[in-house]
């Protein structure tokens, strides 16, 4: 079964970074768009930034300026880099990928990652 593994979340201070990683547990297909979302205690989980397969990207506006999505060549790694951090961008965040195919003939399905904790804080 084909997991999203996340990495790179952690504390960090006010005006600080961070780079978030996810990628797929095993040898994939296809993803088409992949993103990240985000949820804080009492709130709505919400979209941070995505990318779709031809590499147009899209953020929220709250991050617009401070984050950038990417994805790697092959297109199944994605990587949000988060600068000048906020205590409001404290939150889980989820990493998504939109119509992952396993293989060339299964249908394309969404996957979650379980989430990785970032804290801002000083």
């Amino acid at each position: 079964q084909v997991q999203l593994v996340e990495s790179g979340g952690g504390l960090v201070q006010p005006g600080g970074s961070l780079r978030l990683s996810c990628a797929p547990s095993g040898t994939i297909f296809s993803i088409n768009a992949m993103g990240w979302y985000r949820q804080a205690p009492g709130k709505q989980r919400e979209l941070v930034a995505e990318i779709g397969s031809g590499g147009s990207t899209n953020y929220a506006d709250s991050v617009k300026g401070r984050f950038t999505i990417s994805r790697d060549n092959a297109g199944n790694t994605v990587y949000l880099q988060m600068n000048s951090l906020k205590p409001e961008d404290t939150a889980v965040y989820y990493c998504h990928a939109d119509r992952l195919r396993i293989t060339n003939w299964a249908r394309g399905h969404d996957y979650w990652g379980q989430g990785t904790q970032v804290t801002v804080s000083s």
